[in-house]
């Protein structure tokens, strides 16, 4: 609705992970790169990890576009939910091989062979696996066990381990130790600065095809950084939101104070109040760490996460009242 008031062609700032908008900051560039690396050199397991809403799965979709372009055989698992012959079902068919039986022993030989005949005609395969902190020891016990299939001197199948930060928690319990040492590489996106904050509402409008960048003034980029955190998908929500109450205003660049007004209606001025550091000094020495505070405003913004996840695909009314 707002697109023609703002001479955009696209919706800069739509919640699903386009690889299109992938925002190459350093530390972006780094990830991939290492993603990149480490499936050309055949390394085995890959790590990637970082919290939500920092781009985990818009990094991964432009890795997958990358590797489609260079005829890469891949296969996708973004529903970890699986049990373990679900998930050998789901991997055999997005890699595209047939296997009439479903026993686990068959299975896996399927898979060699493949794997073998890729590998002899100077072909890669890689296996990702999105949301990860989820699959249970015995479904990550079940992937290690892949990174066997190999020859004397490469591993067959490339594996890409996706997660939030609770995954690296997970692969330091005991029984998974054998696991852990076969990552060789670990990759991490991370919060945006102010800088990059800026830099990467530009680029979302840029290339939504806006004839000018500065929809934006500086003061509603820098409210825009303090409410998300620099956080990209909380960063999407806000602006698309203010971008629509801009256009009901008839506000054009959008000013702070719309910003906030949306920052409002999504409570995360809550989430500002509980960032606030505790007035009294402490008589414990820190680090700089609020265990507390970072566990209650990550159950924030996961709550604002499942919100958006319900309304980001929603256009707002704009014959609709306002919220005073």
């Amino acid at each position: 609705m707002y697109k023609k008031f703002f001479k955009l062609k696209d919706n800069p700032f739509n919640v699903n992970p386009d690889p299109r908008y992938l925002f190459l900051t350093h530390n972006t560039q780094e990830a991939l790169a290492c993603l990149t690396y480490g499936i050309d050199t055949r390394k085995g397991f890959i790590l990637l990890t970082g919290e939500i809403g920092t781009g985990k799965t818009t990094l991964i979709n432009k890795l997958l576009e990358q590797l489609h372009k260079e005829r890469v055989s891949t296969a996708f698992v973004f529903n970890p939910r699986l049990s373990v012959s679900q998930f050998f079902d789901f991997v055999m068919a997005d890699f595209g091989i047939p296997c009439e039986s479903r026993q686990k022993s068959q299975v896996l030989l399927k898979l060699k062979q493949w794997l073998l005949e890729r590998h002899q005609a100077g072909e890669r395969a890689v296996l990702i696996v999105d949301e990860a902190q989820s699959l249970s020891p015995e479904m990550l016990e079940e992937i290690r066990l892949l990174t066997n299939l190999e020859t004397s001197t490469e591993k067959l199948l490339q594996i890409v381990l996706a997660g939030q930060p609770e995954l690296e928690q997970k692969l330091n319990q005991p029984e998974l130790r054998q696991l852990r040492q076969r990552i060789t590489l670990r990759a991490r996106t991370r919060q945006l600065t102010i800088e990059e904050t800026q830099g990467y509402i530009g680029e979302r409008l840029r290339i939504g095809g806006a004839e000018n960048t500065e929809i934006f003034s500086q003061e509603a980029i820098a409210s825009v950084h303090h409410y998300a955190r620099g956080i990209p998908r909380v960063i999407n929500l806000l602006c698309e939101h203010a971008l629509v109450s801009s256009f009901v205003d008839q506000r054009n660049p959008v000013p702070p104070e719309i910003v906030e007004e949306v920052a409002r209606d999504f409570d995360l001025h809550i989430i500002d109040l509980m960032a606030q550091p505790p007035a009294q000094p402490s008589l414990q020495p820190t680090n700089g760490d609020h265990p507390q505070l970072i566990e209650s405003l990550l159950q924030a913004l996961n709550t604002l996460v499942d919100r958006l996840n319900q309304t980001g695909a929603a256009q707002a009314d704009p014959n609709q009242e306002r919220k005073p």
